[in-house]
């Protein structure tokens, strides 16, 4: 993930390999916005349960039920990052309830909770860039609608936008691309440059 403490001066990515990594990120605000906080959280716990020597090792030596309260140590471990973030703490009760539906599927609960957990974050990623787009165009429907000027809008953001709150395209920035796209954006400025 890009280190946003050290924006703008340095761009600097640190790797997630694991929850603790994630945990970190969040909670030294590495990371910021609702979305992102969610994602990096999801991303690392399949990135960890999937990659990580020591956590793969600790899952072969559980039986069934034991995995499915091993993810869920790990999920409440996520959300103590950040006990305000409500995106979190929705995105890992959306996902205690789909391990635990994977884990009662046939077949290895290790395998099926790893591989519910992987789909899951691609999930996350792609509805969040869907949702952001949907968002976006919303906006722009609504910003024309109600601002008749023949070239278009001006825009002003407050905090962070596009990739730096969430999955790469932006709730209130989305609605300026969608502007953009529509050839009616007449200006941008962002009020607040902090990292």
């Amino acid at each position: 993930v890009l280190d946003q403490l050290l924006l703008p001066h340095e761009s600097t990515y640190i790797p997630i390999l694991d929850v603790k990594a994630a945990w970190t990120v969040i909670r030294s605000m590495q990371i910021r916005g609702a979305p992102l906080i969610a994602i990096v959280a999801v991303l690392g716990l399949a990135v960890d349960l999937s990659t990580n020597d020591e956590t793969v090792k600790e899952l072969d030596g559980l039986n069934d039920d034991d995995v499915v309260e091993y993810v869920a140590k790990k999920m409440e471990y996520l959300k103590t990052s950040r006990p305000t973030a409500v995106n979190l703490f929705n995105a890992m009760e959306e996902l205690d309830n789909i391990v635990r539906e994977a884990a009662g599927k046939d077949g290895s609960t290790r395998e099926n909770v790893v591989t519910t957990i992987m789909k899951h974050a691609q999930l996350m990623l792609d509805r969040d860039v869907s949702d952001n787009k949907a968002i976006g165009a919303f906006g722009a429907d609504d910003l024309l609608e109600r601002h008749t000027h023949p070239d278009g809008v001006r825009v002003v953001t407050i905090c962070n936008t596009g990739s730096l709150a969430t999955a790469g395209w932006g709730t209130a920035l989305g609605v300026a691309r969608e502007l953009q796209r529509r050839g009616k954006l007449r200006s941008i400025a962002a009020l607040e440059t902090r990292p």
